[in-house]
């Protein structure tokens, strides 16, 4: 099936539609690092050692990576929107019963079930945004994320804020969960009707056991980029500190410089792909991010690497959402680009949790700035491998 690329972003006709799914990658963003930035106080709360949490954490991983794999069958069947429904009702109201859960047992129970939730909720968005994609001929998945990063700096600055003024956690979960809910309500009201990714008919099936190639090399490429994402942000701040002995505030500068590259590169990345084309914005961009990242690793001066932290999010801002959009593009309707979506979610997700470990592993063996160094070469593999497999997809 081709898609004809319209030039100029997001018309008049499908503003609504875009709207819609950036509000929902929004509230999703609000809730999930609302529920990151209270971990901390989460485990004074339930006093837990660092192992109990690394525990919690577990089960909110393999609980949404489950959710995930369950939404291509299921928005095969039901349609994304009518999922992304009852997920946005569900997601806030779980988040104000985990500070009430009882003991450890209980709060393992509820963190499952919120990262299962979360996995549906992640799933389910970002076959929504590529779904409208499919329909409208353009592009949107950057902005999507855009609104995602925005909403995880608003929610962490929030969290930090009311926890400095001595709010209660019970009272900032629920007012965040309210404010969650009601926006929520919102938005899900209008979702089903205009459903980019409907059900598919009666008595026709899906593809569930079928991995195109494509979506194989696109998978693995998303994995190491999440690897190389999740090191970064995981570990920039701390070799800037050991290795570079910056102060701790410098050395959050990893990070800021990290997620602001990447907010400001969503949100202009799907007006570059529309007039450059995906496959030359993905090596583009991929080379200024390897690039970015060279300078952080390599250059003594902490300021100097902290703007090489920003470069790379600059750079690498743009390749997870083209991923996206090229694994909706490549399938044949829209109830198989739902189901091909998912995989590759749960691709993505698998390397955002092996990369702080993977890099944490290589630091106590050969130094951390060797260890980051060594997320070069992968990224550089990942823009060429990927660039030139997105070449195939049909973008006119």
């Amino acid at each position: 099936m081709m898609h004809r690329e319209r030039p100029g972003g997001i018309g008049v006709g499908t503003s609504r539609a875009a709207w819609q799914a950036r509000a929902v990658f929004f509230l999703n963003g609000l809730v999930c690092a609302s529920y990151i930035a209270s971990l901390p106080a989460l485990k004074g709360v339930f006093r837990l050692d660092d192992g109990a949490l690394g525990g919690v954490g577990f089960a909110f991983a393999f609980a949404a990576l489950v959710g995930m794999q369950a939404m291509g069958p299921l928005t095969a069947a039901v349609g994304a929107g009518t999922v992304l429904r009852v997920s946005l009702a569900a997601l806030p109201l779980l988040l104000i019963a985990l500070p009430s859960a009882r003991g450890l047992g209980g709060l393992l129970v509820a963190v499952g079930a919120f990262g299962a939730v979360h996995g549906a909720t992640d799933a389910a968005m970002n076959v929504y945004a590529v779904g409208i994609e499919r329909a409208h001929g353009r592009r949107l998945v950057n902005s999507c994320h855009a609104a995602w990063s925005a909403s995880a700096v608003v929610a962490s600055l929030a969290m930090g804020v009311t926890t400095a003024a001595g709010l209660d956690l019970r009272v900032r979960t629920t007012v965040v969960a309210a404010i969650a809910l009601a926006g929520g309500m919102v938005v899900a009201s209008t979702l089903t009707a205009g459903d980019p990714v409907r059900p598919r008919r009666r008595g026709v099936r899906t593809r569930r056991g079928r991995w195109p190639r494509s979506l194989i090399v696109w998978g693995l490429a998303g994995t190491a980029l999440m690897v190389c994402d999740g090191g970064v942000l995981g570990w920039g701040a701390v070799m800037l500190h050991d290795g570079r002995g910056a102060s701790l505030a410098l050395s959050a500068g990893a990070v800021t410089g990290f997620a602001v590259g990447q907010t400001a590169g969503r949100l202009v990345g799907d007006r570059l792909a529309h007039r450059y084309g995906a496959p030359a914005l993905f090596l583009v961009a991929g080379g200024l991010g390897v690039c970015g990242l060279m300078v952080a690793v390599l250059m003594p001066e902490p300021a100097v690497a902290v703007a090489g932290f920003a470069v790379a999010g600059l750079g690498m801002s743009v390749l997870l959402p083209l991923l996206f959009s090229a694994v909706g593009r490549a399938a044949s309707d829209d109830a198989d680009s739902g189901l091909l979506v998912t995989r590759f979610t749960g691709f993505v997700y698998t390397g955002i949790l092996l990369g702080p470990a993977v890099l944490g592993v290589a630091a106590g063996r050969v130094g951390i700035a060797v260890a980051m160094g060594m997320l070069v070469p992968v990224l550089a593999a990942v823009t060429i491998v990927a660039g030139r497999a997105m070449s195939s997809v049909p973008h006119t």
